[in-house]
């Protein structure tokens, strides 16, 4: 490992492969029936890139300070900063140089979207340092890293982010962020804690208990948007309430996979290489896209 080149060990740390959680910045092109604009459009994806750039530098500032425990970790041993393909001060400048890069396009994109991604380091920084080892806030403070993603796509084309979207992409985050400690917990077993501090706080009990309810709490949360006066009055359409199959059968999939196939530990993965489940957020998309923008005359 340590003969590895230490540029493929920086594109390897910045994870290019977990950039999928930025796409929920694309949230308020879709919702705020901006998709067809190709100025809304050209902003939306500075936005993503720019917030894939971001989370690259928390992922360093992250591996970096995690090192030596994931030296211990079966599947984080091989991340390049821990087994020693890229050091922590090279990782530390390039984070520096790549957040500097990423903030001034920020700012030049809309000033507000400069604050949040500001903001966002902010969050990551202190979670990295101190919140992570808080339980519960450890996860609440990944669930408004999703918020925060989802309101600067919408400051980006200048669209208002609804207040239901916000919670749903925060409980959802919520979900995935409790079911990977789940994953965490049973797949170091008996050295869990001597991985994470934090993992000694929780059992899979209680994280099932949590997960029972953020799941329930997600679904009618984005029942109540659908089926809400000022959804329906925005729109123009009672018919996005249709959709609800697919959120149910998609956190359905993934409580099956974490359960019963033991996965979890990486959502974007499970998202790119479990087929049923790609393919039910691919046809969720496609149906919000027809029922809002009605191509058809819905």
């Amino acid at each position: 490992m340590a003969s590895a080149s230490p540029l493929a060990g920086l594109l390897r740390s910045v994870r290019p492969e977990q950039w999928t959680k930025n796409l929920v910045v694309f949230a308020a092109l879709i919702f705020g029936r901006r998709l067809f604009e190709p100025a809304a459009v050209g902003r939306s994806l500075a936005a993503f890139l720019i917030f894939c750039v971001l989370s690259g530098v928390v992922y360093l500032i992250n591996d970096v300070s995690d090192r030596e425990v994931d030296r211990s970790h079966p599947l984080k041993a091989r991340r390049p900063i821990a087994s020693g393909v890229l050091a922590p001060t090279t990782a530390l400048v390039w984070a520096v140089v790549l957040g500097a890069i990423a903030l001034t396009g920020a700012v030049w994109l809309e000033p507000r979207v400069g604050l949040i991604g500001a903001g966002y380091l902010t969050l990551f920084a202190v979670y990295s340092r101190w919140l992570k080892h808080v339980v519960i806030v450890d996860v609440l403070a990944i669930a408004v890293g999703f918020a925060m993603r989802a309101a600067a796509g919408g400051v980006a084309i200048h669209v208002s982010v609804s207040d239901w979207l916000l919670v749903c992409t925060m409980l959802l985050a919520l979900f995935l962020g409790l079911s990977k400690r789940r994953h965490e917990v049973t797949l170091l077993a008996d050295r869990a804690t001597g991985h994470r501090r934090i993992l000694e706080e929780y059992s899979p009990y209680l994280l099932d208990q949590m997960i029972g309810v953020v799941t329930a709490s997600t679904l009618v949360a984005y029942i109540i948007y659908c089926t809400s006066p000022d959804t329906i009055g925005r729109f123009g359409t009672h018919l996005l309430v249709l959709t609800t199959p697919f959120p149910i059968y998609g956190i359905f999939r993934y409580l099956y996979l974490v359960h019963r196939k033991h996965g979890g530990g990486s959502p974007s993965e499970m998202l790119l290489t479990d087929r049923p489940l790609l393919g039910c957020v691919a046809l969720w998309g496609l149906a919000v896209i027809a029922i809002i923008y009605r191509p058809i005359g819905l």
